[in-house]
């Protein structure tokens, strides 16, 4: 019950910054890192939409368990 509510937090405080710039750290194996810049674009149930300024124009999906778990990290307005 408590990583439920850790998850509806995780949710709605996303949900709060749809339009917004944001940093992802996120573990790309090995002990390597992946860092990304985009702009959070919609919100689901289970997942978020992050579209990234990079040349192709690309999206990447996140769940929130992803940000409850620490594999993704958010910075948001970076």
């Amino acid at each position: 019950m408590i990583k439920q509510n850790g998850l509806a937090s995780i949710k709605a405080n996303i949900e709060n910054h749809i339009g917004e710039k944001v940093t992802l750290k996120s573990n790309g194996g090995r002990k390597k890192i992946v860092v990304n810049n985009g702009v959070i674009e919609k919100t689901y149930p289970s997942i978020f939409v992050v579209r990234l300024e990079s040349d192709t124009q690309r999206t990447v999906t996140y769940s929130y368990s992803d940000v409850l778990t620490k594999s993704v990290q958010i910075v948001f307005g970076a």
